[in-house]
This record gives structure tokens, sequence and C-alpha cells, in this order.
């Protein structure tokens, strides 16, 4: 067979690994998504149960990128702390490890038929559930017809003179070689951006005798620290602060630990060995019809032993790893501009329910900021600032841009494989936005009644100074309220919004009773009165608008 054969179906068969690690990811995350993001939303700070939560859930997704990358969209949000997040990915990285295990069990036999139930689950069953289940099934599939595959391209090789003496090169038994291997593993990673199909493929190099298991140990050490990158990646462009801090303190843990196992690479490639063979399984160097039968058992288990002990050490040192990394991040920055648009970017396109929460933290900082000049406004009625009052028109086509950017990332999202509670949340968050938006349209139009007491010089009387200063305040409270809901749920929400939206409708009414009773005893003049009527209308939309986001956080509509 010629070298263009061997490197076409080598490479063939990884990338059908790489397809049937994607498909089984996706499948996963779309069938278990709700549950996950509830999962990551109620992490303790307890570092203990953060670890043994990201082992869970990346066991659950097959994937530690996509679980760090999740992390770095719920750190974004505000909805992790730094602590949190980094106690869940020291888990994460045990978690990984379940698919090196997987592949070990050598179930190629069940490639085939798992690739045709998956296929008809998928594309010929109706209930979305049993879909994603399906396209779980097929990517388990594609991905061990994938090793079958790169198995067959390398088998003619493996007796190659100069194939041979290429591969000997990969010997961690000199320094070079094994500074060789590691960097080799890394940059394979980082290419593929995925730690799983390049462990794969040094199973099959190790299997077919082209690597020993102690240079097969130390290709994998590298493609751990190349797994890194891609919540590096998931950084790009982001603004929040913690999310480097828990990008870097991702990079630390895995580029750390690899250091200290290469100081003591042969006695942790003893230790590996020691353990698998306590465990049953054959020696390390078994051949059975020119196959090393028993190396990819090791690789796996050596892999899931250095992130077990990793784990375990930083777990001890975390607080001292979390400043190492704030002191590796970006430093702190001035007080953010209220007037900066959202920079989705391309990072969480593949990961819903990190878009998702992050587009949820816009939508928080959006309905802050009309709050901050609802505020300002209301104050500038008794003030009668109107330099500060003039800031109203800037906010409000900032309030406008900002609804424009979200609902485009969220149409973006859910054009793409979304499940359905993930499309209802994305409706939710659009009816949220679109009520932010509307509560800015009731400032503006707050904010010109104000700017036309201050040119007329209009007096209120002091009932109706009263007046709006209760009303306001109400509206206000109801904007905190909503706020924090859709930040965070809160016990008894509804019945807290409907409780304030009716309290407003009925100040509302009795307000303007008063107002009339004054008009017709003639202790309120025309034109104020009329500018009085139409603050209260105003509060009462803010009041309406509200509510619309209460419905729209807990789904009623």
């Amino acid at each position: 067979m010629s070298i263009l054969n061997v490197l076409i179906q080598t490479i063939g068969g990884l990338g059908l690994f790489i397809l049937g690690m994607k498909m089984m990811t996706d499948g996963l995350q779309m069938s278990a998504g709700k549950r996950i993001k509830k999962i990551l939303s109620a992490v303790s700070s307890n570092r203990i149960i953060g670890c043994v939560t990201g082992a869970g859930v990346t066991a659950m997704v097959q994937s530690s990128s996509a679980t760090t990358v999740m992390l770095i969209g719920f750190v974004s949000a505000g909805l992790m702390t730094l602590q949190q997040a980094v106690g869940v990915i020291l888990g994460a990285n045990i978690g990984t490890t379940v698919t090196a295990q997987l592949i070990a069990f050598k179930l190629t036999k069940a490639a085939l038929p798992a690739i045709a139930i998956g296929v008809f689950m998928k594309f010929f069953t109706r209930q979305k559930k049993y879909r994603y289940f399906g396209e779980v099934i097929l990517g388990f599939g594609l991905l061990f017809f994938g090793m079958t595959v790169m198995k067959l391209g390398l088998a003619p090789i493996k007796n190659d003179p100069s194939f041979i003496e290429f591969f000997t090169k990969f010997d961690p038994s000199s320094a070079s070689g094994l500074i060789l291997c590691v960097f080799v593993g890394a940059v394979l990673t980082i290419l593929v951006q995925s730690s799983s199909a390049t462990i794969g493929l040094t199973m099959t190099l190790a299997t077919q005798g082209l690597l020993p298991f102690s240079g097969a140990m130390a290709l994998v050490l590298g493609e751990n620290i190349g797994t890194t990158i891609t919540a590096e990646l998931a950084t790009i462009g982001s603004d929040n602060i913690n999310a480097h801090r828990a990008a870097r303190a991702h990079t630390m843990f895995n580029v750390i630990g690899v250091v200290f196992m290469l100081l003591i690479f042969p006695y942790f490639v003893g230790f590996v060995e020691f353990v698998t063979l306590k465990l049953g399984a054959g020696s390390v160097t078994e051949i059975v019809d020119g196959d090393v039968v028993n190396v990819a058992r090791y690789i796996a288990n050596g892999h899931t032993l250095f992130n077990v002990i990793n784990a375990t050490i930083f777990l001890l040192f975390l607080p001292m790893l979390i400043k190492v990394a704030i002191l590796l991040s970006p430093k702190e920055e001035e007080p953010e501009d209220i007037y900066r648009l959202p920079n989705f970017g391309t990072q969480f396109d593949d990961t819903p329910i990190a878009a998702l929460a992050k587009v949820r933290s816009e939508i928080v900082r959006m309905a802050e900021t009309a709050t901050r000049t609802l505020k300002n406004t209301i104050q500038q009625i008794e003030d009668r600032d109107y330099k500060k009052l003039s800031k109203w028109k800037r906010i409000e086509n900032y309030l406008d841009d900002m609804q424009k950017e979200i609902t485009s990332y969220l149409t973006r999202i859910f054009q793409s494989d979304v499940s359905e509670s993930e499309a209802r949340e994305i409706s939710s968050l659009m009816r949220m936005t679109n009520n932010i938006e509307r509560i800015g349209d009731s400032v503006e139009n707050i904010a010109q009644l104000t700017e036309k007491v201050i040119e007329d010089k209009l007096q209120f009387t002091q009932f109706a100074r009263a007046d709006l200063k209760r009303i306001s305040a109400k509206a206000v409270a109801f904007i905190d309220l909503v706020t924090l809901g859709i930040h965070q749920p809160i016990d008894d929400f509804m019945e807290q919004a409907e409780e304030m939206e009716n309290m407003i409708d009925l100040m509302r009414e009795e307000m303007r009773q008063g107002h009339i009773s004054r008009l017709c005893n003639g202790k309120c003049i025309l034109d104020p009165g009329m500018v009085f009527i139409d603050l209260l209308t105003n509060f009462e939309k803010i009041g309406d608008y509200c509510y619309n986001i209460a419905q729209a956080v807990v789904g009623v509509k």
C-alpha cells in the first residue's frame, strides 16, 4: 500500500472518529441539556462537590472541551463564581477519560450495528428524544468504525523499516524523545480540537506496535496540554475577566500537571503498569495476531490516573491556583462603558447552553441600564437638571441597538440544532429583550415630558409630587424584581410580580381620579395636570412590560 493510501485511510478514519465524537456530544447535550444546565447552575462552592459534578457532567456529554466552554459561558454570564468553575473544570478532566476507557473495551464489532440502529432512530423516528438518542448511538458507531478504519490503514506499515525508523524517534527514554512526544501530542490535539480523537489515534498506533507504551503515555500527556486551547479560544472577545481566569486556571492545571509527571515519568509509567496488572489486564507487550492487544487498556488507565492524581493535588491547592490564574490574566479595567454592545462572537455557537447563558447576562445588563436611566430621569423631575437629563437619547439608541444585537444572535442560535427546551428559552429571551426595549421607550417618553416640565417651568402640586414619587418607586422596584428574576430563580416570583402589576394599575387609577378631583376644585392647573396624567400612563406601561418579562422568565405565554 502506498504512503498516500495509508494517509488517506488513517486521516479518513480519524475524521470518522471526530465526526462520531461530535455527534455523540451533540446528541447527549440535546437530550440532557436542561439537566446539565440545572446541575451546573446549582454547583456548590465546595471544591470536592464541584469536582465530582464536573466529572459527572463531562461523562454525560463525553467532552471536557464542551463542559469547559459551558463553564466559561456561565462565568461570563455571572451564573457561577470563578472558584466554582475551576473546581468543576478539575472534575471535567477526569470525566473526559471515560471516552478513552470506552475505546479500550474494543467494541469495534458493535460499530456497524450501532450505525444501523442510530441512522434508523435519527432519521425515521418522530419524537425528538429518540432522534437525539439515535444521534448518540450513531456517533458511538462512527467513533468505533473510525478506529477500525485507522487500524486497517496503519496495518500495512507496521513492518515497514522506514516507518519503524520514524516511530523510533518517539522514544521517551531520552529527554529529547520525551519532549518530542509531548510536543507532537499537544500540536495534534490543538489541530483536531479533540483530545479524545488524538488519544484514539495514539491507541491505534500503539496497538499496531508502532509506539511503545511509554511513548504512547508521553503523547497522551501532550494531548492533555493541547486540549486547553479550546477553553482559551472560548475567551477570545470576552470582556468578562473571570472567564479569562477560568481558562487560564484550566491551562495551568494541565501544563503544571504534565510538567510534574515528566519529572517522575519512569515512575509514573511503572505505576500505571502496576495498577493495570492488578486490575486483571494481561501484559502490556502481549501480541495476538500481530496486534499489541492490551496496550489500549494501559493507555486508558494512564490517562485516567494522570487526571485523577492531578485533580487531587490541585484540589488541595485550589486557592493558590486561582491566585496565580488571576496574576496571569488581563488586569481589571475601569468600570465598563455602559454603551458597550455585546460581543457574542462565534465561540459558543456549538454550545447553546453557554450561548444562552451569555445572552441572559447581556439582557440583565440591558435591564440594569434601562433602570439607571429611569432613576436618573425620575430624579430630574425634582432636581430639574437639564444637563443630567440630556443623556436619555443616547441611552435610548443604545437600548435599541442592544435589542437588535441580542435578537440577531438568538435567531442565529435558533437556526442551529437546538433542543425543545432551548427553543422555548430562546423565545422567552426574545420576549424579555423586546419588553426591556419597550421600557426604554417609556423612559424616553418620561424624559421628554420632564424636558417639557423644565422648559415650561411647570409646577406640580404637593399631592402630584407625592403621587409621582410613590408610583415611580413601585415601577423601579418592579424592574429590579424582574431583573433579578432573569438572573436567578426567586421564590414566589410570579406572585410578587402579579401583586406589583395590580398595585401599579390601582395606584394609577386612584391618582388619576385624585387629579381630576383637584382639577375640578381648582387646586391644580391644566398644563402640569396633563403632563402628570401622561407620566402616570407611562409608569403604568412600565408595569405592564415588567409583567410581560416576568411571564417570559417563568415560561408563561
